[in-house]
């Protein structure tokens, strides 16, 4: 039997491997070519906010410092979660902790390439917009001269990577982003995800994180369940979450009216969306599971932002 890669050829009339993982795989030179985008996202994005919870990606990498320097009485503006419930009690008036702004940190990327993530129906697959998302925040880490670390999860093993700011370390990372998602888009036999893997991965990323961090987690967070949830709450303790929520168009709203067939690789379904009814349920599930981790995100004070495989990357990522 013919690879993938020789039927994609002849099917998209491509000769070079380039040109036949555009859209499944990122390349290499797909992340490096993140760089050439800093300058975008910097400038042409200002006046819009990240998220509609709190802060937004400028403010992850040059923003409210980190490290602790005193105790203030309260002033018109200071953000509540940096109230000193300890002292304003025994005072009888609120009191505000003050941070030193940290110009140099820790930016750590959690990557989620396990299977579900290899799926899309517009333009790239959503491990491919993930794995842009992941080398466009390298660079601009890089750039800012803050230490860049990061976990790739692919559905059954993770492999982390301690933070540096040095081009040569995020080359390697890079590297491996798109090592793993070539093989989870080309592999003839879909792997299975290990049902407890993106929880035991979150995890990992706690333990190995030293100090107060920014956390990027990108993911489709299809496994989102209570010790998802129960991990999320922990991480945040190590640092700022940020979660950018990766989809394709028809996760959103469901196909044009015909009968599809899905298989996970050993099954198959036939499914029909003709009917209202379905559609209307297919919708409102996709409603559902945002509404669900954003209001997570608003408990949290996370920042969240949804990202569509529709639209180039650079011009999604926002800054205030």
């Amino acid at each position: 039997m013919k690879n993938i890669k020789e039927i994609a050829g002849k099917i998209l009339n491509l000769s070079s491997e380039e040109k036949v993982s555009e859209g499944i795989y990122a390349t290499l030179e797909d992340l490096i070519e993140q760089r050439r985008y800093i300058n975008f996202v910097n400038y042409h994005n200002k006046k819009t906010t990240f998220s509609k919870s709190a802060g937004d990606i400028k403010s992850a990498f040059k923003g409210r410092g980190m490290e602790f320097d005193q105790i203030r009485s309260y002033q018109y503006g200071d953000e509540v979660r940096d109230i000193d419930w300890r002292v304003t009690a025994r005072k009888m008036t609120p009191y505000t902790k003050i941070y030193n702004e940290e110009r140099n940190r820790d930016v750590y990327v959690f990557l989620d390439l396990s299977p579900s993530m290899v799926f899309g129906t517009k333009r790239e697959l959503k491990s491919v917009a993930a794995a842009k998302i992941a080398g466009l925040l390298g660079w601009i880490s890089f750039e800012n001269k803050d230490k860049f670390g990061c976990l790739i999860y692919d559905g059954s093993e993770y492999f982390f990577y301690k933070p540096q700011n040095s081009r040569a370390a995020l080359l390697a990372v890079l590297k491996k982003m798109s090592e793993i998602g070539k093989s989870a888009a080309l592999d003839k036999k879909m792997s299975k995800e290990d049902s407890g893997g993106f929880e035991k991965s979150l995890r990992m990323l706690q333990k190995n994180i030293k100090s107060r961090a920014e956390i990027f987690l990108i993911s489709d967070f299809y496994m989102f369940d209570d010790k998802v949830k129960k991990s999320l709450a922990a991480l945040s303790k190590k640092g700022k979450l940020y979660l950018i929520d990766v989809f394709d168009r028809i996760e959103k709203s469901a196909p044009r009216s015909g009968e599809y067939m899905i298989s996970d690789g050993d099954k198959n379904l036939i499914f029909d969306t003709g009917n209202d009814n379905f559609k209307d349920e297919y919708a409102k599930y996709f409603v559902h599971k945002s509404k669900l981790i954003k209001d997570f995100c608003l408990k949290f004070s996370f920042d969240y932002m949804s990202v569509s495989t529709a639209i180039p990357i650079f011009r999604q990522i926002k800054l205030g």
